[in-house]
């Protein structure tokens, strides 16, 4: 009811959300042409990346086909390329002629429309870039010995085993505590006064670890002993709690191919962040104020980056 989701999108999204690049681009590199799904395989025979259709001579190719195909609900991807081929060139050809005629009518130099067309191509540059720079040093070596760097050897996290009885008032808890002082059996008033789902198995949890809670719960129970409660209520934003520690033990360190993915997003931020500040001091940067005037002379531009003599 009250656990935390343990992975790590959010870290990773402060490391590439900025440039716009998915996990897959940052961590193989841009392929020089999209792959294709196995419907939309081109023959053997054909080249490698055959132009399908042209629009006012600009050329629709095999990859822009199978780019729009990955952006296919899943469902519809598996269906015979004889009916998915046709369709996806008949929605690219009509795309390309909306755009020539967006053209004609002088759009591409419309204000508004213009700075869209800028912005998109600055997010595919950084996009290019960081895919370049970054791709080939997260590859599977790399991540096997950050595995084994960081994880083989050490002990996993420590884990406990407790129960909780869950009520709405502060006093209905301490009358809980009163009944346990006395002997009164935990599972027993759980099972008779507790809110949550798992009263029934006499409010047990099972093993978790402290991040798998929100924090008042988790720093009550990992201050407790086996066999102990704790003595005053426990406020969440789930109501009142009263916990009792089970037992303790340290989890099992989790294998290579459970910690994969997380650890390439590490490395991936790792290594952005590096990227972007090497970036950064190799540019001239000028701050305003929120309105556009210069701010009065605190030091806000970063000086312009050293050249060798």
């Amino acid at each position: 009811m009250f656990r935390y989701s343990s992975l790590l999108g959010g870290a990773f999204a402060l490391a590439t959300g900025m440039s716009g690049v998915s996990p897959t681009v940052l961590a193989q590199g841009t392929p020089a042409t999209p792959p294709a799904t196995p419907a939309l395989a081109a023959a053997p025979s054909a080249p490698a990346n055959p132009v399908v259709a042209r629009v006012e001579g600009l050329e629709i190719r095999m990859s822009d086909v199978s780019e729009a195909a990955q952006s296919l609900p899943e469902q519809l991807r598996g269906m015979p390329q004889a009916t998915l081929f046709p369709m996806l060139v008949d929605q690219l050809v009509d795309a390309r002629a909306l755009a020539v005629h967006a053209r004609k009518v002088g759009l591409d130099k419309q204000g508004d429309v213009r700075q869209l067309m800028e912005a998109a191509a600055e997010r595919a540059l950084q996009s290019a870039f960081v895919a370049r720079e970054i791709g080939p040093q997260v590859n599977e070596v790399a991540v096997r010995a950050r595995y084994d760097r960081e994880i083989v050897g050490k002990p996993g996290a420590e884990e406990v085993h407790a129960r909780h009885i869950l009520v709405a008032t502060e006093d209905e808890a301490k009358k809980i505590i009163q009944e346990l002082k006395k002997g009164g059996g935990f599972a027993a008033l759980a099972k008779q006064h507790s809110s949550d789902p798992g009263a029934q198995q006499g409010g047990d949890l099972g093993f978790f670890k402290k991040d798998d809670m929100v924090p008042e719960f988790a720093g009550a129970a990992f201050a407790l002993k086996p066999g102990e409660f704790t003595q005053i209520p426990v406020k969440t934003q789930f109501g009142f709690h009263v916990i009792k520690l089970e037992e303790r033990r340290a989890s099992a360190a989790l294998s290579f191919e459970d910690l994969r993915e997380e650890l390439r997003q590490k490395m991936i931020q790792d290594a952005y962040q590096k990227l972007s500040q090497t970036a950064r001091a190799g540019v001239r940067v000028e701050r305003f104020n929120m309105d556009g005037t210069v701010p009065r002379p605190t030091d806000n531009a970063e000086p312009p980056p050293a050249r060798p003599r």
